[in-house]
Protein backbone atom coordinates (compact mmCIF):
# COMPACT_ATOMS: atom_id res chain seq x y z
CA UNK A 1 0.00 0.00 0.00
CA UNK A 2 2.76 2.35 1.08
CA UNK A 3 4.82 1.90 -1.99
CA UNK A 4 1.28 2.29 -4.49
CA UNK A 5 0.91 5.44 -2.55
CA UNK A 6 4.80 6.16 -3.07
CA UNK A 7 4.28 5.51 -7.35
CA UNK A 8 1.27 7.60 -7.36
CA UNK A 9 3.04 10.48 -5.26
CA UNK A 10 6.05 9.93 -7.63
CA UNK A 11 3.84 10.01 -11.01
CA UNK A 12 2.08 12.84 -9.99
CA UNK A 13 5.11 14.74 -9.08
CA UNK A 14 6.93 13.98 -12.98
CA UNK A 15 3.48 14.76 -14.56
CA UNK A 16 3.67 18.26 -12.63
CA UNK A 17 7.31 18.79 -13.72
CA UNK A 18 6.88 17.76 -17.20
CA UNK A 19 3.86 20.45 -16.85
CA UNK A 20 5.69 23.18 -15.79
CA UNK A 21 8.83 22.11 -18.73
CA UNK A 22 6.36 22.25 -21.54
CA UNK A 23 5.43 25.80 -20.09
CA UNK A 24 8.74 26.96 -19.47
CA UNK A 25 10.11 26.07 -23.31
CA UNK A 26 7.09 28.14 -24.44
CA UNK A 27 8.81 31.51 -23.31
CA UNK A 28 11.37 33.45 -24.98
CA UNK A 29 14.60 32.76 -23.96
CA UNK A 30 16.03 36.18 -25.77
CA UNK A 31 13.23 38.41 -23.51
CA UNK A 32 14.78 41.05 -21.54
CA UNK A 33 13.74 40.70 -17.45
CA UNK A 34 11.10 43.16 -16.63
CA UNK A 35 11.62 45.60 -13.54
CA UNK A 36 8.95 47.67 -12.21
CA UNK A 37 10.10 51.80 -12.62
CA UNK A 38 9.18 51.67 -8.95
CA UNK A 39 11.82 49.02 -7.94
CA UNK A 40 14.92 50.99 -9.99
CA UNK A 41 15.83 53.31 -6.68
CA UNK A 42 18.03 50.34 -5.57
CA UNK A 43 15.78 49.93 -2.66
CA UNK A 44 13.75 46.13 -2.36
CA UNK A 45 17.02 44.61 -4.62
CA UNK A 46 19.19 42.01 -3.86
CA UNK A 47 22.30 43.15 -2.13
CA UNK A 48 25.18 43.02 -4.91
CA UNK A 49 28.39 40.57 -4.44
CA UNK A 50 30.15 41.03 -1.28
CA UNK A 51 27.67 42.70 0.88
CA UNK A 52 26.64 40.84 3.96
CA UNK A 53 24.04 38.57 4.30
CA UNK A 54 21.88 40.66 6.23
CA UNK A 55 21.95 43.60 3.71
CA UNK A 56 18.82 42.66 2.54
CA UNK A 57 16.04 40.38 1.39
CA UNK A 58 15.16 39.34 -1.83
CA UNK A 59 13.60 36.73 -4.31
CA UNK A 60 15.69 35.23 -7.40
CA UNK A 61 14.09 37.36 -9.63
CA UNK A 62 16.37 40.17 -8.02
CA UNK A 63 13.72 42.79 -6.25
CA UNK A 64 11.45 42.23 -3.32
CA UNK A 65 7.86 41.44 -3.88
CA UNK A 66 6.08 44.69 -1.75
CA UNK A 67 2.54 44.07 -0.56
CA UNK A 68 1.40 46.99 -2.43
CA UNK A 69 3.33 46.05 -5.57
CA UNK A 70 0.33 46.89 -7.83
CA UNK A 71 0.35 50.28 -6.04
CA UNK A 72 3.72 50.62 -6.70
CA UNK A 73 3.93 49.83 -10.32
CA UNK A 74 1.05 51.27 -11.75
CA UNK A 75 -1.38 53.39 -9.44
CA UNK A 76 1.39 56.07 -8.46
CA UNK A 77 2.52 56.59 -11.33
CA UNK A 78 -0.90 56.84 -12.50
CA UNK A 79 -1.94 59.07 -10.04
CA UNK A 80 0.84 61.18 -10.62
CA UNK A 81 0.55 61.63 -14.74
CA UNK A 82 -4.04 62.09 -14.13
CA UNK A 83 -2.70 64.89 -11.79
CA UNK A 84 -0.54 66.60 -14.09
CA UNK A 85 -3.19 65.96 -17.13
CA UNK A 86 -5.90 67.65 -14.63
CA UNK A 87 -4.07 70.80 -13.85
CA UNK A 88 -3.41 71.39 -17.48
CA UNK A 89 -6.94 70.89 -17.95
CA UNK A 90 -7.52 73.71 -15.27
CA UNK A 91 -5.32 76.36 -17.31
CA UNK A 92 -6.94 75.30 -20.19
CA UNK A 93 -10.53 75.79 -18.66
CA UNK A 94 -9.29 79.07 -17.21
CA UNK A 95 -7.81 80.25 -20.83
CA UNK A 96 -11.33 79.06 -22.42
CA UNK A 97 -13.57 80.86 -19.58
CA UNK A 98 -11.54 83.75 -19.84
CA UNK A 99 -11.81 84.31 -23.65
CA UNK A 100 -15.45 83.66 -23.32
CA UNK A 101 -16.07 86.50 -20.80
CA UNK A 102 -14.04 88.65 -23.49
CA UNK A 103 -16.29 87.31 -26.35
CA UNK A 104 -19.72 88.41 -24.07
CA UNK A 105 -17.88 91.80 -23.47
CA UNK A 106 -18.34 92.22 -27.07
CA UNK A 107 -21.57 90.98 -27.75
CA UNK A 108 -24.80 92.34 -27.93
CA UNK A 109 -27.96 91.06 -27.76
CA UNK A 110 -30.70 92.26 -30.11
CA UNK A 111 -34.67 92.02 -29.59
CA UNK A 112 -37.63 92.42 -31.34
CA UNK A 113 -36.62 92.02 -34.67
CA UNK A 114 -39.66 92.57 -37.71
CA UNK A 115 -39.65 89.27 -39.11
CA UNK A 116 -39.63 90.80 -42.28
CA UNK A 117 -36.19 92.64 -41.61
CA UNK A 118 -33.14 90.73 -43.66
CA UNK A 119 -29.87 89.88 -41.85
CA UNK A 120 -28.04 91.91 -44.04
CA UNK A 121 -30.37 95.52 -42.89
CA UNK A 122 -29.56 94.04 -39.52
CA UNK A 123 -25.74 94.18 -40.35
CA UNK A 124 -26.00 97.21 -42.04
CA UNK A 125 -27.24 99.09 -38.87
CA UNK A 126 -24.86 97.98 -36.81
CA UNK A 127 -21.81 98.35 -39.17
CA UNK A 128 -21.68 102.34 -38.46
CA UNK A 129 -20.44 100.87 -34.50
CA UNK A 130 -17.46 98.97 -35.37
CA UNK A 131 -16.40 96.12 -37.41
CA UNK A 132 -18.81 93.35 -36.88
CA UNK A 133 -17.25 89.60 -36.28
CA UNK A 134 -19.88 87.64 -36.58
CA UNK A 135 -23.86 87.83 -36.00
CA UNK A 136 -26.47 85.45 -35.61
CA UNK A 137 -30.18 85.94 -36.16
CA UNK A 138 -32.44 83.65 -34.47
CA UNK A 139 -36.49 83.40 -33.44
CA UNK A 140 -39.46 81.33 -33.21
CA UNK A 141 -41.73 80.73 -36.60
CA UNK A 142 -44.40 80.94 -34.67
CA UNK A 143 -43.28 84.32 -33.53
CA UNK A 144 -43.72 87.73 -35.41
CA UNK A 145 -40.50 88.80 -33.97
CA UNK A 146 -36.72 87.70 -33.87
CA UNK A 147 -33.66 88.02 -31.77
CA UNK A 148 -30.28 88.26 -32.53
CA UNK A 149 -26.36 88.39 -31.15
CA UNK A 150 -24.05 90.78 -32.76
CA UNK A 151 -20.32 90.24 -31.87
CA UNK A 152 -17.92 93.19 -32.67
CA UNK A 153 -13.68 92.91 -32.70
CA UNK A 154 -14.05 95.09 -29.86
CA UNK A 155 -15.99 96.05 -26.89
CA UNK A 156 -16.11 99.97 -28.11
CA UNK A 157 -18.36 98.62 -30.97
CA UNK A 158 -20.83 96.79 -28.32
CA UNK A 159 -20.94 99.95 -26.06
CA UNK A 160 -21.66 102.03 -29.37
CA UNK A 161 -24.64 99.76 -30.33
CA UNK A 162 -26.39 100.05 -27.31
CA UNK A 163 -27.14 103.40 -28.70
CA UNK A 164 -29.18 101.92 -31.23
CA UNK A 165 -32.16 100.59 -28.84
CA UNK A 166 -35.28 102.43 -29.62
CA UNK A 167 -34.10 102.40 -33.21
CA UNK A 168 -37.33 101.59 -35.78
CA UNK A 169 -36.13 98.64 -38.22
CA UNK A 170 -39.26 97.74 -39.94
CA UNK A 171 -42.68 98.07 -37.80
CA UNK A 172 -41.57 97.56 -34.37
CA UNK A 173 -38.20 99.71 -32.20
CA UNK A 174 -35.08 97.16 -31.56
CA UNK A 175 -34.10 96.37 -27.93
CA UNK A 176 -30.24 96.46 -27.90
CA UNK A 177 -29.23 94.88 -24.59
CA UNK A 178 -25.15 93.77 -23.15
CA UNK A 179 -24.99 89.91 -24.31
CA UNK A 180 -25.21 87.40 -21.38
CA UNK A 181 -23.76 84.75 -23.32
CA UNK A 182 -21.33 84.52 -26.58
CA UNK A 183 -22.04 82.99 -30.37
CA UNK A 184 -20.92 79.48 -30.41
CA UNK A 185 -18.08 79.11 -33.06
CA UNK A 186 -18.75 77.24 -36.50
CA UNK A 187 -17.05 73.92 -36.20
CA UNK A 188 -13.85 74.61 -37.79
CA UNK A 189 -14.14 71.36 -39.84
CA UNK A 190 -16.92 72.91 -41.49
CA UNK A 191 -15.09 75.82 -43.00
CA UNK A 192 -13.33 76.40 -46.27
CA UNK A 193 -9.88 74.70 -46.54
CA UNK A 194 -8.75 75.69 -49.67
CA UNK A 195 -9.40 78.99 -52.05
CA UNK A 196 -11.75 76.80 -54.25
CA UNK A 197 -13.90 76.41 -50.95
CA UNK A 198 -13.66 79.82 -50.09
CA UNK A 199 -15.32 80.81 -53.53
CA UNK A 200 -17.93 78.08 -53.18
CA UNK A 201 -18.92 79.62 -50.27
CA UNK A 202 -19.55 83.25 -51.94
CA UNK A 203 -21.73 81.13 -54.41
CA UNK A 204 -24.00 79.43 -51.59
CA UNK A 205 -26.03 80.72 -49.26
CA UNK A 206 -27.85 79.20 -45.81
CA UNK A 207 -31.64 78.86 -45.99
CA UNK A 208 -33.52 78.63 -42.46
CA UNK A 209 -37.62 78.05 -41.22
CA UNK A 210 -38.27 75.65 -44.29
CA UNK A 211 -41.38 74.07 -44.30
CA UNK A 212 -40.75 70.54 -43.18
CA UNK A 213 -43.38 69.56 -45.41
CA UNK A 214 -41.28 70.66 -48.58
CA UNK A 215 -38.93 68.05 -50.44
CA UNK A 216 -35.87 69.33 -52.14
CA UNK A 217 -37.16 69.54 -55.23
CA UNK A 218 -39.39 72.06 -54.03
CA UNK A 219 -36.20 74.16 -52.26
CA UNK A 220 -34.58 74.04 -55.43
CA UNK A 221 -37.27 74.81 -57.97
CA UNK A 222 -38.49 77.59 -55.72
CA UNK A 223 -34.42 78.84 -55.65
CA UNK A 224 -33.87 78.24 -59.70
CA UNK A 225 -36.78 80.58 -60.68
CA UNK A 226 -36.22 83.05 -58.88
CA UNK A 227 -32.16 83.55 -58.45
CA UNK A 228 -30.51 80.98 -61.02
CA UNK A 229 -29.44 78.02 -61.56
CA UNK A 230 -28.48 75.92 -58.61
CA UNK A 231 -25.56 73.65 -58.86
CA UNK A 232 -26.05 71.72 -55.80
CA UNK A 233 -28.44 71.49 -52.78
CA UNK A 234 -28.22 70.20 -49.40
CA UNK A 235 -31.87 69.71 -47.36
CA UNK A 236 -30.73 68.99 -43.61
CA UNK A 237 -33.83 68.19 -40.85
CA UNK A 238 -36.30 65.37 -40.32
CA UNK A 239 -39.72 65.63 -39.24
CA UNK A 240 -38.39 64.97 -35.18
CA UNK A 241 -37.78 69.27 -35.90
CA UNK A 242 -40.85 71.73 -36.62
CA UNK A 243 -38.59 73.24 -39.33
CA UNK A 244 -35.60 72.78 -41.81
CA UNK A 245 -32.49 74.35 -42.97
CA UNK A 246 -30.70 73.93 -46.52
CA UNK A 247 -27.36 74.98 -47.89
CA UNK A 248 -27.91 76.05 -51.72
CA UNK A 249 -24.99 76.41 -53.76
CA UNK A 250 -25.42 78.48 -57.18
CA UNK A 251 -23.45 78.01 -60.65
CA UNK A 252 -22.82 81.95 -60.13
CA UNK A 253 -22.04 84.63 -57.09
CA UNK A 254 -24.79 86.85 -58.61
CA UNK A 255 -27.85 84.23 -57.89
CA UNK A 256 -26.41 83.97 -54.27
CA UNK A 257 -26.52 87.94 -53.88
CA UNK A 258 -29.85 87.73 -55.49
CA UNK A 259 -31.55 85.44 -53.25
CA UNK A 260 -30.43 87.24 -49.96
CA UNK A 261 -33.37 88.94 -51.04
CA UNK A 262 -35.89 86.42 -50.55
CA UNK A 263 -35.29 86.44 -47.08
CA UNK A 264 -39.19 86.58 -45.04
CA UNK A 265 -40.72 85.45 -48.11
CA UNK A 266 -43.18 82.90 -47.45
CA UNK A 267 -42.27 79.12 -49.07
CA UNK A 268 -44.66 76.74 -48.39
CA UNK A 269 -46.41 78.01 -45.18
CA UNK A 270 -43.32 79.51 -43.52
CA UNK A 271 -41.72 82.26 -43.87
CA UNK A 272 -37.72 81.15 -45.39
CA UNK A 273 -34.53 83.07 -43.84
CA UNK A 274 -31.66 83.50 -45.92
CA UNK A 275 -28.44 84.52 -45.39
CA UNK A 276 -24.60 84.02 -46.40
CA UNK A 277 -23.62 80.62 -45.54
CA UNK A 278 -19.95 80.05 -44.01
CA UNK A 279 -19.76 76.50 -45.18
CA UNK A 280 -19.01 75.35 -48.40
CA UNK A 281 -21.73 72.39 -49.21
CA UNK A 282 -19.44 69.27 -49.95
CA UNK A 283 -19.80 66.53 -51.90
CA UNK A 284 -21.24 63.60 -49.86
CA UNK A 285 -18.14 60.54 -48.88
CA UNK A 286 -19.53 57.21 -50.36
CA UNK A 287 -20.21 54.67 -47.63
CA UNK A 288 -18.07 52.17 -46.95
CA UNK A 289 -19.18 48.24 -49.04
CA UNK A 290 -20.72 46.04 -46.55
CA UNK A 291 -19.19 43.35 -48.20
Amino acid sequence: MGSFVGRMGGESFKRDMRDLEELLSKLNPMAEEFVPPSLTNTHGYLPGPGAGAGAGFGYPNNFILLNNFGDANGQTNRRRKNGYNHGKRRVNHKMDMEKREEMIRRTVYVSDIDQLVTEEQLAGLFLNCGQVVDYRVCGDPNSILRFAFVEFTDEDGARAALNLSGTMLGYYPLRVLPSKTAIAPVNPTFLPRSEDEREMCSRTIYCTNIDKKLTQADVKHFFESICGEVQRLRLLGDYHHSTRIAFVEFTVAESAIAALSCSGVILGSLPIRVSPSKTPVRSRAPRPSMH
